[in-house]
C-alpha cells in the first residue's frame, strides 16, 4: 500500500504534518475530510508494494488451533518473530504454513503483526485483524489471540452442528431423486415397450399411466434441454448474487422463507452476538466494532441495519433505538443491549445473547431434522408409488379384457 506525507490545517489554523498508508491520494484527502481537516499538501514516499498472492482460505478449525498455539507463546514472552518460525514449521495445514511464512518475513522486517494479515484477506478477516490490531494497541496480544481462538472455536461448532443437522436429510433427498430418475428414464420406457407389445394403444391407457410415460419421454428425449437450462438458471443466480441488488434480494428472501427463514436469522443474530461482544471485550471502540460486525454477520439487510444504527450512535443515539427501529432485533435484544449500555456490560450481555441464540439454533436444528426425515421418507414412498401403481394399471384392463373374451368363448361352445 502507497505510503504518503500531508501537510493539513486543523480547527485551530496551525499547520500539521504527518504520513499515512492510503491506496490513492483521492482516499487519503476523503478521509481527512470525514474528520473534518482539509489537506494543503500530499506527497507519495513510498510506491505500492508488489502485491503478494495469497495461498486462499484456512479452515477456522486450524486458525482456532493456531491461535491458541500462538497465545500460550506469546504468553511465555516469545518474540513474535520466533513464534511465527515455530508455528510455521510445526503446522500441517500448506496454506496457513505459507501464510504464516510471510507474516514471519513482514513482522521481521518491521510491519505489524495485523498490517502483514491485511496482505492475507482470504485467510483473516476483519474480524481477526480488527482484534489482532486491537491487541498490538493496548499491549495484551496473548489475550486477543485467546479470544480469538474462542470466538473461531464457537464459529466451528456452531457450522458443525448446522451441516450435522443437514447431513442426513440432503443425503435422503439425494437418493430419492436418483431412484425416481432412473424408474422414469430407464424402467417407464421398458415398461412401456410391454404394453404396446400386449396391444394396448396410448388412448386406452389411464390418464396417471399417460402423465408417467410423457414425463418419461420428455426426460429420455429432451433431457438434455433441462439440464442446459438448469446450469444456464445456476450460473444467472450466481450472477445476479454477485451484484448488490441481487444480495439483498436472496438476503431477504432468505429471512422470510418459511422455517428456514427463522433458523437463518438466529444464525445470524448469534454470529452478530458474538462478533459484537468478542471485539468490545477487546477493546475495540464501539463504531469500529459495528462496522466491523456488518461485514462479518452473513445478511447485507441486517448489515446495512447496523451499519444506519452505526451512523445513529455516531451522532448521539443510544445503541437500542436505531436496532429496534429496523424491525430485525428481537425486543429481548434490544432490550438486554439498552441494559448493557447503561450498566457498562454491553459486552457481557452480547455474550449472553450469544449463547442464548447458539441454544436455540441447535433446537431449531433438532426439531427441524426430527421434521424433515419422515416427510422425506413419506414423500419417496408417494412418489414411487405414484410410480408403480401408474405402471400397473393398465395390466388391470388387459386381465380385465382376457377374462372377458375367455367367458364369451366358453358360452359360444
Amino acid at each position: 500500500m502507497p505510503i504518503f506525507s500531508y501537510t493539513f490545517r486543523d480547527a485551530l489554523g496551525s499547520v500539521q504534518k504527518g504520513t499515512a498508508d492510503s491506496d490513492s491520494e483521492e482516499l487519503l484527502r476523503k478521509r481527512f475530510e470525514e474528520q473534518g481537516f482539509t489537506i494543503t499538501e500530499v506527497t507519495m514516499i513510498k510506491a505500492k508494494s508488489p502485491k503478494t498472492k495469497s495461498p486462499g482460505k484456512v479452515k477456522l478449525a486450524n486458525l482456532s488451533v493456531w491461535c491458541r498455539q500462538f497465545s500460550t507463546m506469546v504468553d511465555a514472552g516469545v518474540s513474535l518473530v520466533r513464534c511465527l518460525d515455530v508455528l510455521g514449521h510445526q503446522t500441517q495445514d500448506k496454506k496457513l504454513q505459507k501464510i504464516i511464512k510471510d507474516l514471519g518475513t513482514r513482522v521481521e522486517g518491521g510491519e505489524a503483526l495485523s498490517r502483514a494479515m491485511q496482505r492475507h484477506p482470504k485467510a483473516f478477516s476483519s474480524l481477526f485483524i480488527g482484534l489482532i490490531k486491537a491487541g498490538e494497541v493496548g499491549g495484551v496480544l496473548e489475550e486477543s489471540l485467546q479470544r480469538l481462538s474462542h470466538f473461531l472455536e464457537k464459529d466451528v461448532e456452531l457450522r458443525r452442528k448446522v451441516k450435522a443437522a443437514l447431513t442426513y436429510p440432503v443425503l435422503v433427498m439425494v437418493m430419492a431423486t436418483g431412484i425416481t430418475l432412473f424408474l422414469v428414464y430407464w424402467f417407464v420406457p421398458q415398461w412401456a415397450k410391454i404394453l404396446i407389445d400386449l396391444g394396448l394403444k396410448a388412448e386406452d391407457l389411464p390418464a396417471p399411466t399417460k402423465f408417467l410415460m410423457d414425463v418419461s419421454d420428455i426426460l429420455v428425449y429432451k433431457g438434455w434441454i433441462i439440464a442446459v437450462s438448469g446450469i444456464v438458471l445456476f450460473f444467472a443466480n450466481k450472477l445476479f448474487v454477485s451484484t448488490r441488488f441481487g444480495r439483498r434480494v436472496m438476503d431477504r428472501v432468505k429471512l422470510k422463507i418459511p422455517v428456514f427463514g427463522k433458523l437463518h436469522h438466529k444464525i445470524c443474530m448469534a454470529r452478530f452476538s458474538r462478533t459484537m461482544g468478542t471485539l468490545l471485550t477487546s477493546g475495540v471502540p464501539i463504531l469500529q466494532a459495528m462496522e466491523t460486525v456488518a461485514g462479518t454477520v452473513g445478511n447485507t439487510i441486517m448489515s446495512d441495519a447496523l451499519l444506519e444504527a452505526r451512523a445513529r450512535i455516531r451522532e448521539g443515539d443510544r445503541i437500542g433505538d436505531p436496532l429496534e427501529e429496523s424491525k430485525l432485533f428481537p425486543p429481548m435484544v434490544v432490550h438486554m443491549i439498552g441494559v448493557g449500555e447503561e450498566s457498562g456490560s454491553l459486552d457481557f450481555m452480547l455474550q449472553k445473547i450469544a449463547d442464548f441464540y447458539e441454544q436455540e439454533v441447535e433446537a431449531a436444528l433438532a426439531s427441524l431434522t426430527a421434521a424433515l426425515e419422515p416427510i422425506m421418507i413419506v414423500s419417496l414412498g408417494f412418489v414411487v408409488g405414484f410410480i408403480v401403481i401408474s405402471m400397473f394399471l393398465p395390466l388391470v384392463k388387459v386381465i380385465s379384457s382376457l377374462s372377458g373374451g375367455g367367458g364369451d368363448e366358453g358360452g359360444e361352445k
